[in-house]
């Protein structure tokens, strides 16, 4: 028989009664009946009930055990009486009878309990991580990252493209975040970074006549972390293609993700990929106040400026007269009562704002009637347009928010949020994507007037050239992002393969050709050989397994994860150099007051 096992702690049926076995594992619960030991040992895979009586030679040993003791125990594999089954577990119309016992690791006292569904503080779980990893919960989550992990590379294989490592240690390059660097030893003063993505490496590879990439590839951002965005390192399922298209590109990778959601969303809708909708990025911010949005959630906000141009609500008549404000309207269907009306009001005051304007519509007996301040203020003719253009009827509301769409966008897209979650228009066993596109490659700071890229530098602007001849403002890239459920998944571009608009884009920028040559050497002096155009994307792994798994952390589908400060607890880290490091790196520390 095997040193450690015969079966694994899932294994064992009521085929298996009158065999004798081996099992190892950890004690999951102990119940002590009054003479009879019910031990629930743990593996893995499963859980297998264990008991003991006098009869058992081990039995004055058994009785030591505690919770998470790691044991070994042989024994005979009795049938359950009827009444006993548990049907909850595959193992469960049998148990072993002890026979031996062996002690492979004993455990102090927990300072987390394994079995229960109890609550800790995070700083508790992530300081001794692989006592939580032990949960059932967790140990779930984990699988399912490896198995989404593994489904990915089948697929991607499945369409061609093979797997290719690109470096960890490399030189530092402005991403949108900021590097993690690495000292030099060999060169003294230098310093190597952590790559933010294989972004230049994937597109060399392009260059170099390889027609499909992916990769599982690890990337290394120094940010301030959120819910869904991990503050040192994540996973993403990094690829790029020769030859295409931006449809090329979505034809490519939605039925890659699709079929992981249906593979693993269990049992949830997902929306087909030929469904996915294509919303230009200024129609996202329009109707939805995000670049992300949730399309679980029927609500799409409207413009509703003309019916507040002078009109009789003085707030928002006199904002209009400022160049580049709107007036935009949430609508709230079965929304329309003052107390959910006042709830929302409170809510944008929470959000900084000094409100929401809101109007209801509620059955007077003889016809509907509007109410609310708005209404009273701008007359029964404006209030009727505005029911009769956002579509509203008896029961329902519009809320309003006004200024400069940038001011008040991303609380209105809050707003949003919480109106289709409380009044249950927002479907919850859905999987919703959408393509946002035709994102801005520039944006102007209002204070000093200055251009700078608002996103991916490495785009090709829409018209080449001749669109960079024009007015920055106006550009647009061949640039795409995927939304799922409030949560951006995937971020690509096709790239800028020449040389000539490369420097041009970047001028626009501020950046002069020495500083782009220098920047990006090798990208740019690779355009000059034959540079194919390319393009592709990345999904990121952290967010679609916390999509998968249910839950709106992203630390709890990371194996070893950082806390919010950036600290990984369990290894102590970031930890202090020694003395000889630092002499022999050539660095010293400033110590910061």
């Amino acid at each position: 028989m095997h040193a450690y096992r015969s079966h694994t702690c899932a294994a064992l049926t009521a085929a298996n009664v009158g065999e004798t076995v081996r099992l190892s594992g950890w004690v999951h619960r102990v119940r002590d009946h009054g003479g009879v030991l019910f031990i629930d040992l743990r593996d893995h895979y499963g859980i297998t009930q264990v008991i003991a009586d006098g009869d058992s030679p081990v039995f004055a040993e058994l009785e030591k055990v505690r919770s998470e003791w790691c044991i070994r125990i042989d024994g005979e594999v009795l049938a359950r009486d009827a009444s006993l089954v548990n049907p909850n577990l595959p193992t469960g119309e049998v148990e072993v009878f002890i026979r031996d016992l062996e002690v492979l690791g004993r455990a102090g006292e927990l300072p987390l309990m394994v079995f229960g569904d109890q609550e800790y503080p995070e700083e508790t779980r992530l300081r001794y991580r692989y006592l939580d990893l032990r949960r059932e919960a967790m140990q779930r989550n984990m699988t399912l990252r490896s198995d989404v992990v593994a489904s990915m590379r089948r697929r991607m294989w499945g369409q061609g493209f093979r797997e290719y490592q690109t470096p960890i240690i490399t030189a530092s390059s402005p991403e949108g975040a900021r590097d993690f660097l690495v000292p030099s030893r060999l060169h003294p003063g230098r310093f190597y970074a952590l790559p933010q993505a294989p972004q230049q490496f994937k597109q060399l590879i392009m260059v170099s006549g390889f027609d499909k990439y992916f990769q599982i590839a690890p990337c290394f951002r120094d940010e301030d972390p959120r819910a869904d965005r991990s503050p040192t390192d994540f996973y993403q399922l990094d690829l790029e293609m020769s030859f295409v298209t931006q449809q090329d590109v979505f034809d490519t990778i939605a039925p890659v993700l699709a079929g992981v959601f249906e593979e693993f969303g269990g049992g949830r809708k997902v929306d087909a990929p030929q469904d996915w909708p294509q919303i230009a990025y200024a129609d996202a911010a329009k109707w939805y106040g995000t670049d992300k949005p949730d399309l679980r959630n029927p609500i799409k906000m409207q413009d509703c400026s003309e019916h507040f141009r002078g009109s009789g609500f003085a707030i928002f008549a006199k904002l209009l007269e400022q160049e580049g404000t709107e007036i935009r309207a949430i609508p709230a269907p079965t929304g329309g009562s003052r107390k959910f009306c006042d709830r929302m009001n409170a809510f944008a005051q929470k959000e900084g704002l000094p409100g929401m304007g809101y109007i209801f519509w509620r059955d007077q007996g003889d016809g509907m009637e509007a109410a609310g301040p708005l209404a009273k203020n701008i007359g029964p003719e404006r209030t009727e347009a505005i029911r009769q253009q956002l579509g509203l009827g008896v029961g329902d509301a519009a809320f309003f928010l006004g200024g400069k769409p940038k001011s008040f966008e991303k609380v209105a897209g809050k707003a949003r949020d919480v109106i289709g979650a409380e009044l249950g228009l927002t479907e919850t066993d859905r999987f919703a994507f959408a393509w946002i596109v035709d994102f801005p490659i520039y944006e102007r700071d209002e204070e000093t007037g200055e251009i700078d890229f608002e996103h991916n530098p490495f785009s090709m602007p829409q018209g080449g050239m001749e669109a960079l001849n024009g007015d920055p403002m106006a550009v647009r890239g061949f640039q795409y992002d995927l939304a799922c459920n409030g949560y951006e998944l995937v971020s690509g571009a096709i790239r800028n393969h020449k040389p000539e608009i490369m420097l041009k884009a970047f001028e626009l920028a501020g950046y002069g050709a020495d500083e782009v040559k220098a920047r990006f050497g090798a990208l740019f002096n690779a355009f000059h050989y034959g540079a194919p155009p390319h393009g592709g994307c990345a999904a990121g792994i952290d967010r679609i397994v916390m999509l998968l798994a249910d839950t709106a952390n992203i630390r709890e589908v990371i194996m070893f994860p950082m806390n919010q400060r950036a600290e990984d607890l369990m290894m102590a880290a970031p930890s202090d150099p020694t003395s000889d490091q630092l002499m022999e790196l050539g660095l010293r520390v400033i110590p910061r007051d």
